[in-house]
């Protein structure tokens, strides 16, 4: 049987599974898993051996705060029990409980956010969304199953070409949707209402890391006067960001731009292809969270609420 801890992380590094929301799923579900293969008489090297799966997670794909903020979770909960003085028996068990918990509470996340963000969308609206967001394209479901007449523009989401998945999922569904290419969104730009993305990780600042492209987005949308929402579950805020750490941004491999024969032919030509970009928290309007909606100055009262051992003097 093939190792969970390998195979989760495979799937998360070569984007099989994309979305930060299914990744930090996807990493407790394989905790989960490896916590039930373990067989050990000690507490200690229990939790040691998760603790060591749960590292290797988070190397999986660096600038995805939800995953480690979801392995963290899970390996805090499974430590308190460690110092309750639980058994390997009994640890096993919480460590189901705690990931059944947070994948329960993720997933009711991107309902909520479903819920409160459709209320910010007019009948009428026309919508420009970019990547492959569950939070987004909830909203943006939610929004039309309440009856609102709407029109939604996918950038491609160069170059993996995420935003087709988005284009596909939401006309499946009824959505009068347009697919367009990345460098087409300034033309397409003053025909739209709201701009609403997703998010990878949110700092202290309200600054939003996100796919490639977000910001020149947010940029273009801050030229033509047009409303910039993201959506975003709580656990995808950076805590770490408020001492002033900054977030990693992913370099992936460069044959995800070009061939590795056109790259063999020009070998003088370099090749960047970062995964994410950083946009600026005075170029968005709101950020949608299944706690409410928050102005990017706002999120700093979001880290205070959740994370306050990571403010703590």
């Amino acid at each position: 049987m093939r190792d969970p801890i390998d195979e989760a992380f495979e799937k998360i590094r070569n984007m099989e599974i994309r979305g930060a929301g299914r990744i930090a799923r996807a990493a407790v579900e394989a905790l989960k898993k490896k916590a039930l293969t373990i067989e050990t008489a000690s507490s200690k090297t229990f939790y040691q051996l998760l603790y060591e799966a749960g590292s290797r997670l988070k190397k999986a794909r660096p600038t995805a705060v939800s995953l480690p903020n979801a392995v963290n979770f899970l390996l805090a909960g499974i430590y308190r029990g460690l110092e309750k003085g639980l058994t390997v028996e009994e640890l096993r068990d919480l460590t189901v409980k705690k990931a059944d918990e947070f994948i329960g509470r993720s997933l009711e996340a991107i309902k909520r956010i479903g819920e409160i963000g459709s209320r910010r969308i007019m009948d009428g609206d026309r919508l420009l969304t970019h990547c492959n967001s569950e939070a987004a394209i909830r909203i943006i479901l939610e929004a039309f199953k309440q009856g609102k007449e709407i029109s939604v523009y996918v950038t491609e989401t160069r170059p993996r070409y995420q935003g087709r998945l988005t284009a596909a999922y939401l006309a499946k569904h009824g959505v009068d949707v347009t697919l367009i290419p990345d460098s087409a969104a300034r033309l397409y730009m003053r025909k739209i209402d709201r701009v609403i993305v997703g998010a990878d990780a949110v700092a202290a600042n309200g600054a939003v890391v996100n796919k490639i492209g977000t910001a020149q987005l947010a940029l273009i949308a801050k030229e033509a006067r047009t409303r910039f929402f993201v959506a975003a579950e709580t656990y995808k805020i950076s805590p770490s960001t408020f001492l002033g750490e900054l977030v990693e941004i992913e370099e992936r491999a460069p044959t995800e731009v070009v061939s590795e024969k056109w790259m063999k032919e020009n070998p003088r030509v370099k090749v960047k292809n970062p995964a994410f970009d950083v946009t600026p928290p005075e170029y968005i309007d709101i950020i949608i969270t299944e706690m409410g909606i928050y102005p990017p100055q706002g999120i700093i009262l979001l880290i205070k609420e959740l994370y306050p051992e990571a403010i703590a003097v």
